[in-house]
């Protein structure tokens, strides 16, 4: 077993993606794992693939209540809960003048609330045994603004002030941003312009694949204690952004 892996580890957003690739990466290395998404069957299946170290639950992450027992799930199952990766996320891009509220409202519901929703699950139980680790999966696009992207960014924005006000708020608790370029994953598959969906598609040429990313938060989760990794930047070598 590698240093620092006898934990129990929640993943959101487990379903695809990265969040199954990190899944996948974290499943053998003695970790724990209890992985959500609102596609069960897909749960299941990861889950029946991998062992008995992996149990899941249905998870809406916009719903406080359902990730309050989603977590209380993993610590019924496993005893405690060392980790949470807020890895679930929407992106369905288009220009500001689109005035696509439903979208706007989707974006801060699942990539801000969802994440609040994961830390406030969490983070009481973090306090009472003096450690925790709260992984928060952003983007590039925490770090730059682009036309179709402004409310996405804004939210990835967000996310990377929140994880630095729990970093700066506690001590014993380690937070970290990973922040990936371009991944080819099934991101962006609601975005409604056509237009926007077509320059996804060549954006993607230059991409990641998942593991990529997975790898990075696996090198997070790994260091010593005391020692917090608070951000990472994945791009493909070749990016443009």
């Amino acid at each position: 077993m590698e240093h620092g892996f006898d934990k129990v580890v929640l993943v959101t957003g487990a379903s695809s993606g990265i969040g199954e690739a990190t899944v996948r990466e974290l499943a053998g290395t003695g970790a724990r794992l209890f992985i959500g998404a609102r596609r069960g069957e897909r749960l299941q299946a990861l889950a029946d693939e991998l062992g008995g170290t992996v149990a899941w639950r249905t998870l809406d992450v916009t719903d406080g209540a359902d990730f309050d027992a989603f977590v209380d799930a993993a610590e019924a199952r496993f005893g405690r809960v060392d980790v949470l990766v807020n890895n679930a996320g929407v992106m369905p891009l288009s220009p500001l003048a689109a005035v696509k509220r439903d979208e706007w409202k989707r974006m801060i519901d699942v990539n801000i609330h969802g994440v609040l929703n994961g830390i406030a699950a969490v983070l009481p139980r973090f306090i009472a045994q003096g450690a925790g680790h709260v992984v928060n999966v952003a983007s590039v696009a925490a770090h730059i603004v682009l036309p179709t992207a402004a409310v996405y960014c804004g939210t990835k924005h967000a996310v990377r002030a929140i994880t630095e006000g729990l970093r700066q708020e506690h001590d014993d608790i380690r937070s970290t941003l990973v922040s990936p370029g371009v991944v080819a994953t099934e991101l962006g598959h609601d975005i409604t312009d056509p237009q926007v969906a077509s320059a996804l598609t060549t954006w993607r040429r230059k991409s990641l694949t998942p593991d990529a990313i997975a790898r990075a938060v696996r090198y997070a989760i790994g260091q010593p204690d005391g020692v917090d990794v608070n951000e990472i930047i994945v791009r493909p070598t070749a990016a443009d952004m």
